[in-house]
């Protein structure tokens, strides 16, 4: 009597354990199913989804899934990655394209018998400034590959930002002037910052460049000292700007000039906010009634932990 009951509980415990794998192999053939449904169907966002109570398997699949997640998230970012590449080679074409043909059609010009003298050295001029035009593409691309390049260092070190901010200024008097913009500076002195010189001249460039671009009749910029930041803030007037646009602001491939018809890239205010990232800095942009206001924070210069100077 005794043997038949162990026979019993056995064969109980064998059919349990059969009905147990057959579920098992039924859920691993459903889950395989999935996910040869989501290698077929990789646009869609289905995971794999299973009624196990094994917590080894949920556990199983909770990785399966991860790992899904993550290789939908870095094709998604390739995906976005090759949409901005098209977008710059169409603007970087674009930008080349536009000197080029004007300087070709005037160097053909140049070639007219009939021009005065008068008129072939305005025509010389509009050639040189085509051709300076390009020079500066040139260097903002230049600039912009060195940025994240680890063999150009920032050197961070002490710098006078308001001496700064008034020798580059000065640099684009004229072209204050021709595009007849009143300029207003506070003149105030504010405690060295700690950044890289080349870095810090290239910045107040960019914004000084971006509001030449887009003011309508003026353009201010100040220093405001905090506890631990310099604070660079720019403000210009702008015609209709879409508050949908400032999202956008720091990215490579955006500007603001449809037309594009300025012959310079909407790369200035990217370079910004790499330049400043990598010094430990921030930038930020915003439109209030009408003035798009760009600020800048440096950190400040703390001589007790530089031993330099």
């Amino acid at each position: 009597m005794y043997c038949w009951l162990i026979i019993a509980v056995l064969t109980l415990l064998l059919l349990i354990t059969v009905g147990a794998l057959l579920l098992l192999h039924w859920d691993i053939r459903k889950m395989t199913n999935q996910l040869e449904g989501i290698i077929e169907n990789f646009g869609t966002n289905e995971l794999v989804r299973t009624n196990t109570q094994s917590k080894i398997l949920k556990h199983f699949i909770k990785k399966i899934n991860q790992l899904i997640y993550s290789y939908k998230q870095d094709q998604q970012y390739k995906e976005k990655r090759e949409q901005d590449l098209k977008q710059e080679i169409t603007n970087i074409s674009h930008d080349l394209r536009t000197p080029l043909t004007s300087m070709k059609g005037f160097s053909e010009l140049l070639t007219d018998p009939s021009l005065n003298e008068e008129q072939r050295k305005e025509f010389l001029a509009i050639v040189q400034k085509k051709i300076d035009n390009l020079t500066m593409m040139v260097d903002v691309f230049y600039e912009l590959s060195q940025i994240g390049s680890m063999d150009h260092p920032l050197v961070m070190e002490r710098q006078l930002v308001d001496q700064s901010v008034a020798e580059t200024l000065l640099m684009f008097y004229d072209d204050f002037e021709q595009k007849q913009l009143k300029v207003h500076v506070e003149e105030v002195s504010v405690s060295p910052i700690m950044a890289d010189r080349k870095a810090t001249n290239r910045i107040i460039i960019n914004i000084i460049q971006n509001a030449l671009r887009y003011a309508k009749s003026y353009f201010t910029i100040n220093l405001v000292e905090e506890e631990n930041y310099i604070r660079l803030k720019a403000i210009n007037d702008v015609e209709a700007f879409n508050r949908t646009e400032l999202s956008q602001i720091f990215d490579r491939t955006f500007t603001m000039d449809t037309s594009r018809t300025g012959g310079q890239l909407g790369l200035g205010l990217h370079i910004v906010q790499q330049l400043m990232n990598k010094q430990g800095g921030t930038v930020t942009a915003d439109v209030v009634n009408d003035e798009f206001i760009i600020e800048v924070c440096f950190k400040k210069w703390n001589c007790n932990k530089m031993t330099d100077f």
